[in-house]
């Protein structure tokens, strides 16, 4: 099984980026509809935060510097958890904030475990052009 685990972390990479780049994509271009509960026109900060989501989403979703791509969204979600769902309790399962949560610490593992396998990054290193 372990021969897997790096195709895995690549599928973890995948799967929790576009689920992340959705979220973004939501509150910038109403895609794949608007995102519930925000305002419209979006205040400065969502603005940011839905720019982070797209882009660092597409970052991490192709494993493009991952670990510098995930440690800021690890961030972004820290902040969001704080701003928008621990005001309203200590329970992510009642505040809404689980998926931030989650976000959390899969970018945060992604800070340091690195794209996988199936990157661009491990294809770059490969030949010889880390960065």
């Amino acid at each position: 099984m372990s021969i897997w685990t790096p195709r895995i972390l690549s599928v973890l990479r995948i799967v929790a980026a576009l689920l992340f780049m959705e979220h973004g994509l939501m509150k910038l271009l109403h895609f794949p509809a608007a995102q519930p509960g925000a305002p419209d026109p979006l205040p400065t900060l969502l603005l940011v935060a839905g720019a982070i989501e797209v882009a660092g989403g597409a970052l991490i979703a192709l494993g493009l510097f991952t670990r510098v791509a995930a440690f800021v969204c690890c961030g972004q979600m820290a902040v969001a958890y704080f701003i928008a769902h621990f005001s309203q309790g200590p329970w992510p399962g009642l505040n809404g904030g689980d998926a931030a949560i989650l976000f959390c610490f899969i970018f945060l593992y992604l800070a340091f475990a690195g794209g996988g396998e199936w990157s661009l990054d491990a294809a770059r290193t490969k030949r010889g052009t880390t960065v």
